[in-house]
């Protein structure tokens, strides 16, 4: 039977926040913006672990090159994993990958798509709204 709640989750959730931390105080290249650590999915024999990941601003066009931020990511990557290692006490650190996380943007274009619509269709049916109601009438 398996657990409602596996080792890789919890520890993909531990490494979310120590590689927060991490990211934080030991990357110190300028021209890496503020980043979110959205996520860490982290495989079954914890040899792997996806970080997705925002950048701060990246909605409104101030972030910087997305690009440039994934090339220090991954340039960073190697050095993250040993300290992540002995941050966690881990026998073997998972090899971390650094991946765009576009939910946030993609799902604030949505609702900006779905905000037009509704503006657009409350002003064709304007009229509707003013007209007298048939299925008011007395029978």
């Amino acid at each position: 039977m398996a657990k409602s709640y596996p080792r890789s989750r919890r520890v993909g959730e531990q490494i979310q926040r120590t590689l927060s931390e991490m990211l934080r105080r030991d990357v110190r290249d300028p021209r890496l913006g503020s980043i979110t650590l959205t996520e860490v999915r982290v495989a079954d024999d914890l040899a792997h672990a996806k970080v997705f990941y925002t950048v701060l601003g990246s909605g409104l066009g101030l972030a910087p090159d997305p690009k440039l931020t994934q090339e220090i990511l991954d340039e960073a990557a190697g050095m993250l994993r040993g300290r992540l290692g002995r941050a966690l006490r881990l026998r073997h650190a998972p090899e971390i990958q650094f991946a765009l996380d576009t939910l946030i943007d993609d799902g604030s274009r949505l609702s900006e798509l779905i905000n037009k619509a509704v503006k657009r269709d409350q002003a064709l049916h304007a009229d509707d709204e003013t007209a007298p109601d048939s299925t008011d009438s007395k029978n």
